[in-house]
């Protein structure tokens, strides 16, 4: 079979760096916890809990020894919290995200209503959400009611977003009753490339296969806008969940991965796809 792999496709730069800040964390220390899981990917994070890391849910769970703040970032309350236990903190928070974060600080200090365009229970738009006070969470038309009442509003947007649905509903907050608006564009330019490189690889291919964790927001998205253009479009984690039946008159396959996809899944999907 013939394989093409999308131009961007795999770790992204953000990613990459957590997980290398993990790995130098827990080499000669006995404590080091995650606050959440470091990336949405369960092998990567399952491997490095077999090296040390800890995943835990809560600031409560933990009195000693470092905790690590995952690629998502963490909200200022959490980050309070830890530096009153006297915890060692290793931060990985995604350099994108703490800009996301610092611009939500600033639009609040000019007197501007905060408001971030995603998904209310995405770690990332929960972090922005504690790093700055009173920020609305928009996630789709029907959460448009609670800004009717503000005049000044300051819209920023989840990175992992495309950037289709960031003007959509941009749109749609331009038709409220508002006296001064400022937009900031905070999607992440990784993201976009990789959407991208996906939407023109998808429409080449007979069936296409996005790779990458189940619960990962940007792979998700990878597989819906590649839905959207090519009907046999595929979400898998690895090559074992691949139903060799559904290759059946198909010559050519897409390849792409979700930027919390390790290198090493992505080269074993297409090698063995290659031998069929």
């Amino acid at each position: 079979m013939e394989v093409l792999v999308a131009e961007k496709c795999g770790f992204c730069p953000g990613v990459r760096n957590a997980i290398t800040l993990a790995k130098k964390t827990i080499q000669g220390k006995k404590e080091v916890h995650s606050l959440g899981p470091i990336i949405h990917n369960e092998e990567v994070v399952r491997q490095l809990a077999q090296a040390g890391l800890k995943t835990i849910d809560s600031v409560d769970q933990i009195s000693t020894g470092t905790v690590l703040i995952r690629s998502h970032g963490a909200t200022q309350k959490e980050l309070q919290a830890l530096e009153k236990k006297g915890v060692n903190i290793v931060d990985a928070t995604c350099v994108l995200v703490k800009r996301v974060q610092k611009i939500a600080r600033v639009l609040h200090e000019e007197g501007y209503k905060v408001v971030i365009i995603g998904d209310k229970n995405h770690p990332e738009v929960k972090a922005v959400v504690g790093s700055a006070p009173d920020v609305e969470v928009v996630g789709d038309e029907s959460d448009l009611d609670k800004l009717s009442k503000y005049k000044k509003l300051g819209v920023i947007c989840q990175t992992t977003q495309s950037p289709d649905f960031f003007a959509n509903m941009i749109g749609h907050i331009g038709r409220l009753e508002f006296s001064e608006i400022k937009i900031i564009n905070t999607l992440c330019r990784e993201t976009m490339s990789r959407q991208e490189a996906a939407v023109k690889l998808c429409r080449q291919v007979d069936i296409m296969f996005v790779l990458g964790g189940l619960h990962s927001a940007n792979t998700r998205k990878l597989a819906e806008l590649c839905k959207k253009h090519n009907s046999q479009t595929w979400h898998l984690q690895n090559w074992d969940e691949l139903d060799i039946s559904i290759l059946s008159g198909k010559r050519i396959a897409g390849v792409t991965a979700g930027a919390s996809t390790p290198d090493e899944v992505i080269k074993e999907f297409v090698d063995k796809l290659r031998q069929i």
